[in-house]
């Protein structure tokens, strides 16, 4: 059974940077996308930023040029740096993995941007 494991939110003040990690483990698939989402208290789930196995990046406009998302195939691992923080980008943030159609969530990790 694939899971999805984050790592690596915490506390930040506002300008740091934070860098969290997603790591797949129970099974050898190589997800087609991997993805960054975020959801905050009383929000909806937003998609910070995606990766295809090929590079390809997609980034939403809130976060272009703050944040990067890269990936290890190899290790089917997933990373998003994050830099420049805000106090809006406090939220949970959720690894989630695209295989054939079929999707998977990590537990989510908490990032909390405050001085």
């Amino acid at each position: 059974q694939v899971q999805l494991a984050e790592s690596g939110g915490g506390l930040v003040q506002p300008g740091g940077s934070l860098t969290l990690q997603c790591e797949a483990s129970g099974s050898n698939v190589i997800f087609e996308t991997m993805s960054w989402y975020r959801q905050a208290p009383g929000e909806q789930r937003e998609l910070v930023a995606t990766i295809a196995t090929g590079s390809n990046t997609y980034y939403a406009a809130s976060v272009q040029g703050r944040f990067t998302i890269s990936r290890v195939n190899a290790r089917n691992t997933a990373y998003l740096q994050m830099s420049s923080l805000k106090p809006e980008d406090t939220a949970v943030y959720l690894c989630h993995g695209s295989h054939f159609g079929v999707n998977f969530w990590g537990q989510g990790t908490q990032v909390t941007v405050s001085s």
